[in-house]
């Protein structure tokens, strides 16, 4: 744990010690509210909508948020939970929210002849005495952050919860969360837990949509294996946590297969407009884009150095012996303006041929990506056919991703990522565009007024030190054997694309420089 979370772990132990598990609070000294059900509620895929006044990484969201009031109105909106932040210092919530809270959505259902609507505790609890307390203040369900508690108060806090018969809310974000998950499921019976996967690093709260994806299946695994009677994967409960602002990231949350979604600053802001954050998460289905996005996440968690792309692919032999060297990604330029313009005929044989090849080999081809600068040109829409069939992987929107996004349609869900080319600080703001239209990735690349890429041209440095503050970098533009080791050590890239970097001419690749550069890779 680093500043911010330490802060707010020894604030609480702190504040515990001057005031007790309560806060000072005035909390009944036995539960009045009905007792505990199951968090989230129903069966189908839901959304828990957040009650949070302020974070630390934006400040104050909603200070005069009256929680009874939005209480109600997330109970309208349909929601399947209710979240109450009752941290006070950095979120400045309290016990005394939960119990409004938990008494405007029992009143809902009850006037409106609804089921209950669970109410989650969320805080940075330490204790079975917080459980306990949670309990009598109404809570049906509690967050157990499982970073910042050790394996055996995990599990002693898991047992307080389903003693009361609460459902404990087990966050997971890191590899050693997964061990300690596992020790919970095997003392405590998994139908009284539910799992939660942070898009918000705890640490320094940036942000990124892919992780949840990263842990969802390997959760699944966990909670199957360990269940008192049979269960399938789809029927473990798997709550997708933070980041989701619009209702096009919500849907893409919804596309990967979770249970439900948790909705914080987006739902606190502005609580009337929550049901359409709900629907585009509950109505999502499964699409090419989530599954090429889940493929991507599996192999990151088996990734030690960064995935290399090679770019700018017009031939058979130069696709074999990128592939043969180790390249993770190969890309195709259908951009009639480009040297390395390649064409349907080119791509379908080396896509056949690659495949083939790693059949026989018994390893994963490469990825193969189309790349575009405007998918509606007859080059565009080659590509989207290409991806129908098959043939390729993904498509890159260079430079027009925007658009592609805005137009909406069934084509956004194709499997693709956007490129961005940077020049200066304003340029830098399409980036947090495309984050908060959900997409989880986002190549960039060296502006020129000539070509949208292969140029040689390199990012400035400071301007690839303030995207990586954003996201994790999927970095093009001027990378070479001779740079890609600096370029590695000092901004720890997640994707590497190289272009003109490893060509004896555009279009053409030296394999020699290829050599050179997987060398580099394998020696850093």
């Amino acid at each position: 744990m680093t500043d911010i979370l330490t802060q707010i772990v020894s604030r609480r132990q702190s504040d515990i010690e001057k005031s007790g598990y309560t806060m000072g609070e005035e909390i009944p000294k036995e539960r009045t509210r009905a007792a505990p059900i199951p968090f989230p509620s129903g069966a189908e895929k839901g959304v828990v909508l957040e009650i949070k006044r302020a974070s630390p990484s934006k400040g104050d969201i909603a200070p005069g948020l009256d929680a009874g009031q939005t209480a109600l109105q997330y109970a309208q909106a349909g929601t399947s939970a209710i979240s109450v932040l009752t941290e006070r210092h950095w979120f400045k919530g309290s016990l005394a929210d939960l119990q409004a809270a938990a008494l405007a959505a029992d009143k809902y259902a009850q006037e409106n002849n609804k089921p209950r609507v669970a109410i989650l505790r969320k805080d940075f609890l330490l204790s079975p005495e917080d459980v306990e307390i949670a309990y009598r203040a109404g809570a049906d369900a509690v967050l157990l952050i499982a970073r910042i508690l050790s394996a055996p108060l995990l599990i002693e806090m898991a047992e307080k919860c389903a003693s009361l018969g609460m459902t404990a809310f087990i966050e997971l974000r890191e590899e050693s969360d997964l061990e300690k998950l596992t020790k919970v499921a095997e003392a405590v019976d998994p139908v009284c837990i539910v799992c939660g996967v942070n898009a918000r690093d705890l640490q320094n709260f940036s942000i990124d949509l892919l992780t949840p994806a990263c842990l969802l299946a390997e959760i699944q695994g966990i909670i199957t294996s360990h269940a008192k009677k049979a269960i399938t994967s789809g029927e473990v409960k798997v709550i997708f946590e933070s980041g989701i602002r619009t209702p096009q990231a919500a849907r893409f949350a919804g596309s990967l297969g979770f249970s439900a979604m948790l909705l914080g600053e987006a739902a606190a802001k502005n609580p009337a407009e929550a049901k359409e954050l709900v629907q585009a998460f509950m109505q999502a289905p499964s699409t090419p884009q989530a599954l090429f996005w889940k493929t991507i996440a599996r192999r990151l968690r088996k990734q030690n150095t960064p995935f290399i792309k090679i770019c700018g692919i017009t031939n058979l032999k130069d696709a074999q012996k990128a592939y043969e060297l180790g390249a993770d990604f190969l890309g195709f330029i259908f951009w009639e303006k480009s040297p390395r313009r390649t064409d349907e005929k080119t791509v379908s044989l080396i896509s056949a041929t690659l495949r083939e090849e790693a059949k026989k080999l018994g390893k994963r081809a490469p990825l193969l990506v189309g790349v575009t600068v405007d998918p509606e040109s007859c080059d565009g829409k080659t590509v989207q056919k290409l991806l129908d069939e098959g043939i390729l992987d993904c498509m890159q929107l260079h430079g027009c991703a925007d658009s592609f996004l805005t137009a909406g349609g069934m084509q956004t869900d194709l499997p693709h990522y956007g490129a961005v080319n940077i020049s200066s600080e304003e340029d830098l703001a399409k980036i947090d565009f495309l984050r908060q239209q959900g997409e989880p990735r986002i190549l960039i690349d060296a502006h020129s007024a000539i070509s949208p890429g292969g140029t040689g041209k390199r990012i400035a440095d400071t301007l690839v030190e303030k995207v990586s503050c954003k996201t994790k970098l999927w970095l093009a533009g001027g990378i070479t054997p001779e740079n890609i080791a600096s370029v590695c050590k000092k901004f720890h890239p997640e994707l590497i694309d190289i272009a003109s970097g490893v060509e004896s001419a555009p279009g053409i690749k030296d394999h020699a420089r290829l050599e050179a550069l997987f060398s580099q890779i394998e020696k850093n």
